[in-house]
């Protein structure tokens, strides 16, 4: 069954869907009225819905029955990535937020070879919030990642200090054998709890962006013996904080 992010809210078991969500339930799955769809309100809540009306640019759903379980990781995730060459952000949005992030922000590191444009900042904000909307609606998510335009590290900083675990991935950690610290952080973990881990792009982070973030708070760790590219390291931490959490039970 097809999900959707509503925003327009008729009434407490009526939604309005207008926009590319309309074009996406006409257009491409060609539904029409009574057809079945479930509806994620603004407050995360989710619904099996049934199509009551259609017009033109519009769409009414009302609430058949309201979902009870959810889909989201026990705690909260922050991936701050470096910013990566190409379309590689894309792919960790997009195959994050399928894992359960819950939040991304790239940064500008000392070795990131792309630089940010401003004049193109809004445009390419907008397709990574709509990878994420995307993601999220295929994954079941009851929640949209949010997604920050790029912060430099003192920025980072400041973001880090609501947070509960702080951790480096830090390849040199992986070269040196170290292989206990991502484990006892996410062991020492309570539900509820947040976790903010930062990665390095392409070329890794420089040692004195890895000794400033230590100095705030920030673990380096380890993630085995193998080195991982810049798109797959997200990837391996949310499985293994996935497995953690909700298959070890």
């Amino acid at each position: 069954m097809q999900r959707y992010f509503v925003n327009g809210v008729i009434s407490e078991n009526r939604f309005a869907i207008n926009g590319e969500d309309f074009h996406h339930i006409n257009r491409v799955m060609r539904m029409t009225q009574n057809d079945k769809i479930i509806c994620v309100a603004p407050n995360g809540k989710s619904a099996e819905c049934t199509i009551v009306k259609m017009t033109a640019e519009s769409i009414e759903a009302e609430v058949v029955q309201w979902i009870e379980s959810s889909s989201e990781l026990p705690i909260n995730m922050t991936i701050v990535s470096g910013l990566p060459k190409g379309d590689k952000l894309e792919w960790i949005i997009q195959k994050g937020t399928e894992l359960g992030a819950h939040r991304f922000i790239p940064f500008t590191s000392a070795r990131s070879i792309v630089k940010w444009d401003e004049k193109k900042a809004a445009k390419k904000l907008d397709r990574w919030k709509k990878i994420a909307k995307e993601a999220s609606e295929q994954s079941h998510r009851t929640i949209i990642p949010e997604i920050n335009s790029p912060l430099n590290l003192k920025e980072i900083l400041d973001h880090s200090k609501s947070y509960d675990i702080k951790l480096i991935a830090f390849e040199e950690k992986g070269k040196q054998g170290e292989a206990s610290a991502f484990s006892k952080a996410i062991s020492s973990m309570d539900i509820g709890q947040s976790l903010m881990i930062v990665f390095g792009p392409e070329g890794g982070l420089t040692t004195e962006e890895v000794s400033l973030l230590e100095k705030n708070g920030f673990v380096s760790c380890g993630l085995g013996p193998r080195i991982l590219r810049t798109e797959t390291a997200p990837l391996y931490v949310l499985a293994a904080v996935s497995y953690h959490f909700e298959l070890m039970e």
